[in-house]
């Protein structure tokens, strides 16, 4: 086995426990390599700044996603449910270590880290994008517009839900979600029918 993708995954797993026992606002790098026995050099080859830990904490939960929506009886079900089952798995993935996610989007967010609220822009559109291929979504120009800007309000809406929702399994979270995946279904519908469709209904 390689050891250098297993030696960044065990230098991200042990940021996000030692996160989980101060806070990732007060996590060093040095941290870490007191943990591992390693050097910073040793962790700069694979994360060059501390946000690069967060990205790669947004990478794995894409990448368990991604795997979630490749599940065979996701043909079965209609967009709403896919997009459903593919958003509950990406929060899913990051469920674990959910209050440190929120000290992570919190420590983006903050005044003086404007580079860093560039790259969370980013990674927004990133996982959309995602959403959509995974949802195979293939509208095109105004629909895929209006589908995309839909969506990502949608995901923004859920996240800071899901940041503060102590339920069980995020229970609270999942019916949030059903609820405005519901609402987006039906304006879409009174939006892209004909009026003579409309009228006739």
């Amino acid at each position: 086995m390689n050891a250098e993708p297993e030696l960044a995954a065990t230098i991200l797993n042990t940021a996000l426990q030692l996160a989980e026992e101060q806070s990732w606002e007060q996590l060093r790098l040095q941290d870490i390599t007191h943990q591992l026995n390693i050097s910073l050099d040793d962790i700069r080859i694979h994360y060059a700044q501390k946000d690069d830990l967060v990205e790669a904490w947004f990478d794995r939960a894409d990448s368990i996603m991604l795997k979630a929506a490749a599940a065979p009886e996701m043909i079965q079900l209609d967009m709403a449910a896919k997009l459903h089952h593919i958003i509950m798995a990406w929060l899913d993935a990051l469920a674990p270590h959910r209050q440190v996610t929120a000290d992570m989007l919190w420590y983006k967010l903050e005044p003086a880290h404007l580079h860093l609220q560039i790259q969370g822009i980013l990674r927004i559109s990133r996982t959309v994008q995602w959403f959509r291929e995974a949802a195979e979504q293939d509208s095109t120009h105004l629909r895929r517009i209006l589908e995309e800007v839909g969506l990502t309000s949608i995901y923004v809406a859920t996240f800071i839900h899901w940041m503060n929702d102590t339920s069980v399994q995020q229970q609270h979270t999942r019916i949030f979600l059903t609820n405005r995946l519901r609402d987006a279904e039906n304006c879409a519908n009174r939006l892209w029918h004909k009026p003579s469709q409309l009228q006739a209904d």
